[in-house]
């Protein structure tokens, strides 16, 4: 059994989340951590909302409640959203919490201490009409690099490329709109990202079974124009982690917070210390994961983010764990996806395009939007979701597929031998060759998954729901029962084992139809296969089972063309 940590990016706190959102790391992660616990591995699967910034500050400020209110508000519904869809966090924090606080202000300390701090005088945008410093997301305007006419002043969302609110082009307050700007000086700490270029550069090079898309990010931060830049880590703003050297104030420094994608990541190894305060364990728990002098050298680390997230977390997150001088734990892998776009365009949360977390859930059930975001996963490229893409998939994989295969065999095995597995005769030629293909099939859906090729081990799995379904319209129990009932007692005793083993294995993907298959076969029965022959004889004859409800239902016409038109505007 071995240990994997596995994080996904910090969903921002301002709002709910998009489906785009949903596939670009935390559904991933999930279907990863599951499918290692069915394995037998030992895991711990963290996440949190991101709750600092201009993001908290701006959206607090559109609803009228004091920020802490809304950030409060904000992360149960998205803890409960994230429960909605069966994302299985080990804990779902906050990067507002104490131990966040605490443990940035050391990480802080520890920078100074070692020389990777410095104090730097500069001139920041000031809103006359507004009368504050504009950091980052308070600045909108035209990106330098693409065009881009609503570029933030930290990043452009269009084109991914890391900005200064004093790079945009035609700046204005994302508060009112003020274009009566000017430059001000005020004072903020930078993190000498520089000064470890080397170190992450051979780290970044050491990495040579990252996924393409990660390493190409991070080797064109390091390298192009001057290479990797000193980062500030401090903003002027209200909200946030007050600026402190450890436990030590900080002069000069008062009234700052430190800037939220300095404090964000920190705030995967806080949640793990919050998982260990929920559950009254001891430090020394979540230190096992994270400090490689006490345990966690053993631990396989896994990211899972958008490509928009690269750059933090392959430069300014590692800059400040190395930076430390401390045995923390650095990412052994990180899966980076490509970007979900929504029928023609973009999603946006700041512009309301696309179908949300909330609503998804409000038409459909979560399995239909799990099994289509991760069968579709932009991986090797941008993935585009429509209407009529989704209503196809969802009808011929989960309907016709698995979830016909259910019910053809569940109803026919009740009405010609009632509602307990029968015995019949051994298996034939069929069977052994059926057992054969599925043992092949198994083994490239566990390759997959252990590569984290999201798309090909959702063909996988299709392929093996459709052996099953080959070998049931071959085997035709329906017209063997006219001239031998023994045998065609024998095909339905393996298809109701199919069954269970089908639950098994799409549970990491279909966790809640799953969960109806083994109620239906009346077991608890969750073991992964080592062997299929074994697996196929799980269910043994006299066992009780009970038809399901259908598991999937077909998406009309008429239903398609409803959601097309009902999600094609912008939302409120």
């Amino acid at each position: 059994m071995a240990r994997h940590l596995i994080t996904s990016a910090l969903p921002y706190i301002n709002g709910i989340k998009h489906l785009g959102n949903l596939v670009g790391s935390q559904l991933p992660a999930d279907l990863y951590a599951r499918y290692l616990r069915a394995r037998g591995h030992e895991v711990m699967f963290i996440c949190a909302t991101d709750e600092h910034g201009t993001p908290a500050e701006l959206a607090a400020a559109r609803t009228g409640e004091p920020v802490a209110e809304y950030c409060a508000r904000m992360h149960r519904v998205q803890a409960d959203l994230a429960d909605g869809f069966g994302l299985s966090f080990d804990l779902y924090g906050r990067s507002s919490s104490d131990r966040n606080h605490r443990l940035t202000q050391h990480f802080a300390g520890r920078l100074a201490d070692n020389g990777l701090i410095r104090e730097v005088t500069e001139k920041q945008v000031y809103s006359i009409d507004d009368g504050r410093f504009l950091p980052d997301r308070y600045i909108e305007g035209t990106c330098p690099n693409c065009g881009y006419d609503k570029a933030r002043g930290d990043q452009c969302e269009n084109c991914t490329k890391q900005l200064d609110p004093t790079d945009l082009i035609a700046p204005r307050s994302a508060i009112s709109g003020s274009t009566n700007l000017e430059m001000r000086e005020t004072k903020h700490l930078y993190l000498r990202q520089s000064a470890l270029r080397d170190q992450i550069a051979a780290w970044i090079d050491s990495k040579t079974d990252w996924p393409i898309l990660t390493t190409s990010i991070a080797r064109k931060w390091l390298n192009d124009g001057d290479g990797l830049q000193d980062r500030g880590i401090t903003r002027d703003l209200n909200w946030g982690i007050p600026v402190k050297r450890g436990d030590r104030d900080w002069p000069g420094m008062e009234g700052k917070v430190f800037y939220v994608w300095f404090d964000a990541p920190i705030e995967y190894i806080a949640a793990t210390a919050e998982w260990a305060d929920a559950h009254g364990r001891p430090d020394a728990d979540w230190r096992r994961w994270w400090r490689t002098d006490e345990g966690a050298d053993d631990v396989t680390y896994t990211q899972f983010m958008g490509k928009d997230n690269v750059p933090f977390h392959t430069l300014s997150f590692p800059a400040t764990l190395i930076g430390s001088g401390e045995p923390w734990k650095l990412v052994d892998y990180i899966k980076s996806f490509n970007y979900l776009t929504y029928d023609g365009g973009q999603f946006s949360t700041s512009q309301g395009r696309g179908v949300f977390m909330d609503q998804a859930l409000e038409i459909l059930p979560a399995d239909y939007w799990r099994w289509w975001l991760l069968s579709h996963a932009p991986e090797s490229g941008d993935s585009e979701f429509t209407w009529d893409n989704f209503q196809q998939s969802v009808n011929k994989d989960l309907a016709d597929v698995l979830g016909n295969f259910v019910s053809r065999v569940t109803k026919f095995c009740r009405s010609k031998f009632g509602e307990t597995v029968p015995g019949g005769g051994e298996y034939g030629a069929d069977e052994e060759r059926l057992i054969a293909d599925l043992t092949a099939r198994l083994r490239a859906y566990q390759d997959c998954m252990a590569r984290m090729e999201i798309r090909k081990s959702a063909a996988e799995l299709r392929a093996i729901w459709v052996l099953g379904n080959e070998y049931l319209q071959s085997a035709a129990p329906w017209s063997t029962f006219k001239t031998d009932p023994e045998r065609a007692a024998m095909q339905v005793r393996l298809g109701l084992n199919l069954i269970r083993l089908y639950a098994v294995l799409s549970a990491p993907f279909l966790p809640f139809a799953a969960r109806s298959m083994l109620q239906a076969m009346r077991t608890e029965n969750r073991a992964w296969p080592g062997d299929v022959a074994q697996a196929l004889q799980a269910l043994p004859e006299g066992h009780d089972f009970t038809v399901p409800d259908v598991l999937f239902a077909k998406i009309t016409d008429d239903q398609r063309a409803d959601w097309e038109q009902r999600f094609s505007g912008i939302r409120s």
